[in-house]
């Protein structure tokens, strides 16, 4: 994010800090920096996008930290879950992380459709009211197609988080051996269930790609 940004997002959090965080006197401090809904728009769901992809890596990284505690020999089982356990807690963070950009998201992108509705009575010209009504109509058609996609691949972390949770817990109350050759007989089905994740993940972030390339050429 480039300093003119911060800066106009530390005014706009001062600016709602002040007035009982309304979000027209956030709005009002992102504007006079030069940002309108559109861009905060494009700029959430970028965030959103690389949240995502931030999570991706971090969900490999656990799997990588699966198979390496169940690939050992016996030894050293407590230090190998707490490896586990670390990997588990920054995936669970950036999962997180990936629910808040797309909340985020969600809230700019009602205030600015919700706008956009209104200042269509303020033409004067019947041609141009009804040309910015299909490009409002047509920008909300896009984003639901990403909403969907967003959606979609943040649910599906939730099992994912839930398989490597349980794991960590069985190896917390059972540290031996046996515990780990149990949960090694069961790294195919982890793996198939993180590589669909990835899938759907790379699916959303491409989708979000596509829309911000769009709304930068004003496509839509």
């Amino acid at each position: 994010m480039s300093s003119r940004i911060r800066a106009a997002m530390l005014a706009a959090a001062l600016a709602t800090s002040t007035l009982s965080a309304c979000s027209t006197a956030y709005y009002g401090a992102m504007e006079q920096f030069g940002y309108q809904k559109r861009d905060l728009l494009v700029s959430r769901v970028n965030d959103a996008a690389e949240a995502q992809d931030d999570a991706k890596v971090e969900f490999t990284n656990a799997l990588e930290a699966f198979r390496s505690v169940v690939a050992i020999d016996g030894g050293e089982l407590e230090a190998s879950y707490d490896s586990l356990n670390r990997a588990y807690e920054r995936s669970e963070d950036k999962a997180e992380r990936v629910r808040e950009r797309i909340k985020d998201m969600k809230h700019v992108s009602r205030d600015l459709f919700v706008e956009w509705r209104k200042e269509l009575e303020e033409y004067s010209d019947p041609g141009l009211r009804r040309a910015s009504a299909e490009q409002l109509e047509a920008t909300r058609d896009r984003y639901a197609v990403l909403v969907e996609k967003m959606d979609r691949a943040a649910a599906s972390m939730d099992p994912v988080l839930a398989v490597f949770k349980d794991r960590v817990l069985f190896l917390k109350h059972n540290l031996n051996a046996r515990a780990i050759a149990a949960l090694g007989d069961e790294t195919r089905n982890i793996e198939t269930d993180v590589a669909a994740l990835i899938a759907e993940m790379e699916r959303s972030i491409a989708e979000a790609d596509a829309f911000i390339q769009e709304m930068q050429a004003g496509a839509v």
